[in-house]
This record gives structure tokens, C-alpha cells and sequence, in this order.
């Protein structure tokens, strides 16, 4: 966590102003924040994912590679869609 920044509206909007900031990617969503949105703040940070060795098959694999960088974001993201599927399956049974 060492490389995390903090700064202050007025130097974001300064680093912005300078061109250190990109622009929003074309068709992004803009969302009006209220005026108290910085104030109540709080920094969330992600749950330490766990290393593992995973074996698959070599046409999976190059498929993932295929979609451009961040091949295993989106194994970690069809991954977590499935167990996420299987639950709410598991609950409606239950329930």
C-alpha cells in the first residue's frame, strides 16, 4: 500500500488543470457528486487477493490473452461471476 497518494480536491483539480490527469474515456458516465461527498469520504481498500498455481487449458488461456491486457483480471472476473451464480442458486434452493 505503499504507493497510494493522497490528495486534496483543489490539487486534484490543479494536477488536472496541468495535464497530469487523463480525461474520462469517451461515453463514461458523469456523475454530480453533492457538495459533502469529499468530507465523508473513506478510502476503501481492496481484499488481498491469494497467489495460486492454476493449471489450464492452452486455448483458454490464449483466448484470455487474445482480449488484450489483463488476461487474468478477467479469469479472476468470470471466476468470481460463477461463485457468485452458484450461491444465489444455493440460496434459492434453500430458501
Amino acid at each position: 500500500m505503499g504507493d497510494i497518494k493522497h490528495a486534496s480536491l483543489a490539487e486534484i483539480r490543479q494536477m488536472k488543470e496541468r495535464g497530469e490527469i487523463s480525461p474520462p474515456a469517451p461515453g463514461a458516465p458523469d456523475y454530480a457528486l453533492p457538495d459533502t461527498f469529499w468530507e465523508r469520504a473513506e478510502a476503501v481498500y481492496p481484499e488481498r487477493k491469494t497467489p495460486v498455481s492454476l493449471r489450464v487449458d492452452p486455448d483458454v488461456l490464449e483466448w484470455f490473452k487474445a482480449q488484450g491486457p489483463g488476461h487474468l483480471t478477467r479469469m479472476q472476473a468470470v471466476l468470481r461471476a460463477y461463485v457468485e451464480a452458484k450461491r444465489k442458486q444455493d440460496g434459492a434452493k434453500q430458501g
